[in-house]
């Protein structure tokens, strides 16, 4: 599956916000976007100002490159939010939510969605008893996950936590226990359960034209 091979401090910078793409990294002093909040580029000129297009792309690129996907898996997903029953944003945003490399993200057992897709691919990561292999596969309300591996990974895993407990929390709709690795969906993730702020409705009109 193609993905994202290049400098990733440079996309945070380009979208405006800290994307938290390089996991530990982004939680220092050495986070480039905390040296340097401009994008990316020589800038000789002045930037000129955005166009509503250009609001909507941007809106689009940051939501797409947050959870680490490409175009042709994000519009897909789009497709999907687009059929099912609901607001379209808000579904959307619940679907990229629900995926299982975003879920073991957001549990905290990873520093990062890209380390917690990597988690997923190499079979770490157990849904109801289940090996699941496929990162962007769906997580449903009382699923439980858990994290396994060898006894070494395992210690190193709960320090890791621990690390990431001074800078992050556990969203209201996961139920973690750290001293097992392993968490419960509590209830299906909302919009308003995100940290960074994202106008959805950008996204919709872009695809809607």
């Amino acid at each position: 599956m193609a993905r994202y091979t290049q400098a990733r401090c440079r996309l945070c910078r380009r979208e405006g916000a800290k994307l938290f793409l390089k996991g530990e990294r982004c939680g220092t002093e050495k986070c480039a976007f905390t040296k340097r909040t401009n994008p990316p580029g020589m800038h000789t000129r002045p930037a000129p100002k955005a166009s509503y297009y250009s609001m909507q792309l941007r809106e689009k690129q940051k939501v797409k490159r947050l959870y680490g996907m490409l175009e042709k898996q994000f519009r897909r997903f789009f497709r999907v939010a687009g059929k099912s029953k609901g607001v379209t944003g808000r579904k959307l945003i619940e679907l990229l939510e629900r995926r299982l490399d975003n879920t073991v993200f957001r549990c905290m057992f990873a520093y990062s969605r890209q380390e917690a897709r990597q988690m997923v691919a190499h079979g770490l990561i157990f849904v109801n008893g289940k090996r699941m292999d496929i990162p962007s596969s769906w997580i449903n309300e009382g699923d439980e996950i858990q994290f396994k591996g060898t006894e070494k990974l395992i210690a190193l895993k709960k320090e890791a936590i621990k690390d990431l407990a001074k800078t992050r929390s556990v969203p209201s709709w996961l139920s973690v226990d750290n001293d097992k690795l392993t968490a419960k969906v509590v209830r299906t993730p909302i919009k308003e359960d995100l940290i960074l702020n994202v106008n959805e409705q950008l996204i919709i009109e872009l695809y809607s034209k």
